[in-house]
């Protein structure tokens, strides 16, 4: 069972500790709106190999607004890292189908609203349909939401970005037995099953399941009827309109709309992949964020790319 600490809140959440459906323990934080009716409870899922500390500034945001918000560090990374990563056995899979499902169940058991709401960043905004029970989500909404497929990198940085992900990383975490991203500064370290499922993925994110289990994956996906508000920025290297695309194709039974921001939307010369979740867009990006986690309001329809 997911467990609640009798920790009293700080600046920081309050510590919680989730439990996947396979066993494994995870860490994370709780934020509780200070009212006694939430709006709704928001599951922040992070992107690859980055901490889920990354985004403590947007759920105390989101909490001082009217929302709970979990946020949790998925399995391999952070809180959630085991003594030894090497030879752990890790996936990228594992993360949507064990450790997000873990999140909602823990929901489930210590959530006040029946509304439940998803920001997932980069590939945490493609986990959400590999969750069994992803059905229970209302709204989610998504930035830069890809699964890292190399021909949807933008092209300008097409080259190095191979070389980077799809070369360099799998060469280090043989080496090493996991991806000392830490050390290189690239990103956290990864298991050597979320580094290896980046780097070798094709085109189909389906492919690297065992044939007679892709057709599962398909339907679990579709059975997702959630509304999605995929948000790219034009200067991301990695959620570009196609990577963004082929995300939303795998939800067939849900209402999707992505919109492309420019960074001058927000008077900024750049933003890239990461941008968005910096503090300095609290009085911006995240304000608009509202309209959507609150009311389901698209606050960028002359934006809009597809839907």
């Amino acid at each position: 069972m997911s467990s609640l600490t009798s920790h009293s809140t700080t600046i920081d959440g309050q510590t919680v500790e989730l439990s996947c459906p396979d066993g494994v323990r995870l860490g994370g934080h709780l934020w509780r709106a200070n009212k006694a009716h939430p709006i709704g409870t928001v599951i922040v899922n992070p992107a690859t190999g980055v901490l889920a500390r990354y985004y403590h500034s947007y759920a105390r945001f989101l909490s001082r607004h009217g929302f709970d918000v979990l946020t949790y560090d998925y399995r391999g990374i952070g809180l959630s890292r085991p003594e030894r990563l090497r030879g752990c056995g890790y996936r990228w899979r594992d993360w949507g189908e064990r450790d997000f499902e873990g999140a909602i169940r823990f929901i489930g058991q210590h959530g006040r609203s029946d509304q439940l709401l998803v920001v997932g960043h980069s590939i945490g905004g493609f986990l959400p349909g590999l969750a069994d029970s992803a059905g229970r989500i209302a709204r989610i909404l998504t930035v830069g939401a890809q699964y890292a497929w190399w021909g949807d990198y933008a092209a300008r940085r097409r080259l190095p970005l191979f070389l980077k992900w799809h070369v360099a990383m799998p060469a280090l975490t043989y080496a090493f037995g996991y991806f000392p991203g830490r050390r290189l500064n690239w990103l956290e370290d990864l298991p050597a099953g979320v580094a290896h499922e980046w780097s070798f993925r094709g085109s189909r994110f389906e492919r690297s399941y065992p044939p007679d289990e892709r057709q599962s994956v398909l339907e679990r996906m579709a059975t997702v009827s959630a509304q999605v508000l995929a948000v790219s920025v034009c200067d991301d290297e990695l959620g570009t309109p196609a990577a963004i695309r082929r995300t939303l194709e795998y939800y067939t039974g849900a209402e999707r709309t992505s919109v492309l921001l420019q960074p001058s939307d927000y008077g900024r010369e750049e933003i890239g992949h990461f941008g968005l979740f910096h503090d300095s867009h609290a009085a911006g990006f995240w304000l608009d964020t509202l309209m959507w986690l609150r009311d389901g309001r698209n606050r960028w329809p002359d934006h809009a790319i597809a839907r």
